[in-house]
């Protein structure tokens, strides 16, 4: 790698490798073709569990949850049933860009709100609360709020009117590029990462407009890619033969048929009880439980001396995660498997957070998507939602062959994160 030589990182949240692969043999994103050709183009696994916090906390870092310490979007306190949020400032490891003395410009990446001090610029990606605490330095926040920048697609439009939310996609994308090119032209950095997160909104949303080329809104769809590449494009025109280019995702996408409530299956189960005369809820759990589910389908066992109700003994763990695997592999909706892989924490996690991680963290089968909510007094239902996180077709495009050999044959978010770091810090992980 040459001494002067940038390293420009794009992400298109939650695409998946075949549906890139399909658009860059179409013509739909023809800059992206170009860049497939000349680099190295690889399916790629997500984070256990393919959620956005989880995996582009490991992107950033390197490491795996155990080591960050994120699990989710939600987790919990200690020694409680009570929720928190965990945010930039719960991450135990360093993103890369902490890692080097030299500048980055970071933008939208998910999960690192509230933004802290660097060498440099970073705009928070989603959940992001506070503008002025979603960006560093502050003495860009007024031409950020010039240029109408968005720190997040309003996803509630959707459920007022399609077109209103196709409208927000559309304005926060327009802006999203004019933020990067108003930084891009006035910064100077040898680190570059711009996430474009909209991806995810529009195929949440609207996956049955891209399955289906008569949808009202299939144009729709394809037309934010088009606007994507265009933007790729640009940058590819900025950078010359010794810059590194990486495009990457963090989970893939499918079609959504069912949302499966996990927290029903175990109260119907047997396993999840509640208070009597309570509403169902994480802070009513009574004695009697012997396990639990979070968001999305992390499940913990409610062992003594870890929660206020606690019920298991650690010496009857194994027991209970026995008739859990059970259960979980003979879940049938419909005539149809539900669960596609059942992991242990031990399986999956290792680093100094391990004691936090979920006991088993359950990966659907094609359609179908788990819920954590306590509520619910059914086992699926069909929400607005036409498409759903998957776990192992995430992509990842490096431009340099031989930076990408590091990667081998089967890489997951870990793996990307670890050669990011590498290129951006020349050390390892």
């Amino acid at each position: 790698m040459s001494e002067n030589s940038k390293t420009i990182i794009i992400g298109l949240d939650g695409v998946p490798f075949d549906m890139l692969r399909g658009f860059a043999n179409d013509g739909t994103m023809p800059n992206t073709a170009k860049l497939i050709a000349g680099g190295t183009f690889k399916k790629m696994r997500s984070s256990i569990p393919d959620i956005s916090s989880v995996a582009w906390s490991s992107i950033i870092t390197g490491v795996n949850p155990a080591r960050h310490g994120i699990f989710g979007f939600i987790d919990l306190l200690p020694d409680s049933y009570k929720m928190c949020f965990p945010n930039f400032s719960n991450i135990k490891a360093d993103p890369f860009w902490a890692r080097t003395e030299s500048k980055s410009v970071i933008i939208n990446v998910p999960s690192t709100y509230p933004v802290k001090p660097m060498n440099g610029v970073h705009i928070s990606g989603f959940v992001s609360i506070d503008f002025t605490k979603s960006v560093y330095p502050p003495s860009i926040i007024d031409t950020l709020r010039s240029l109408d920048y968005r720190l997040d697609v309003d996803a509630m439009k959707a459920r007022k009117s399609m077109d209103l939310f196709l409208d927000d996609v559309d304005k926060t994308l327009d802006a999203r590029i004019e933020g990067y090119r108003y930084l891009w032209e006035t910064q100077d950095f040898e680190t570059f990462m711009l996430i474009f997160t909209g991806t995810d909104r529009l195929m949440h949303f609207l996956w049955s407009a891209y399955e289906d080329t008569n949808h009202q809104y299939h144009e729709n769809f394809v037309d934010h890619f088009r606007k994507i590449d265009k933007a790729i494009g640009e940058i590819l025109d900025k950078v010359d033969g010794s810059d590194n280019v990486i495009m990457l995702s963090d989970h893939g996408f499918e079609r959504l048929d069912h949302e499966v409530y996990i927290n029903y299956l175990l109260e119907q189960n047997g396993f999840l009880e509640f208070k009597q005369d309570s509403d169902p809820g994480l802070d009513n759990i009574c004695a009697g439980t012997k396990a639990f589910s979070m968001d999305p389908a992390r499940i913990y066992v409610n062992l003594k001396d870890k929660y206020p109700c606690g019920s298991v003994d650690m010496n009857d763990r194994e027991i209970v995660l026995k008739e859990l695997e059970l259960l979980f592999a003979e879940f049938e909706i419909g005539g149809k498997k539900v669960v596609k892989h059942i992991y242990r924490k031990e399986d999956v996690y290792a680093g100094p957070c391990f004691d936090d991680a979920p006991d088993l963290i359950l990966i659907s089968e094609k359609g179908f998507n788990f819920k954590g909510s306590m509520a619910s007094r059914e086992l699926s239902s069909k929400g607005l939602f036409t498409g759903k996180h998957t776990y192992e077709d995430a992509f990842i495009l490096v431009s340099n062959p031989s930076a990408a050999e590091s990667l081998g044959d089967d890489p997951s978010v870990i793996e990307a994160g670890k050669l990011i770091t590498k290129l951006v810090t020349a050390d390892g992980v």
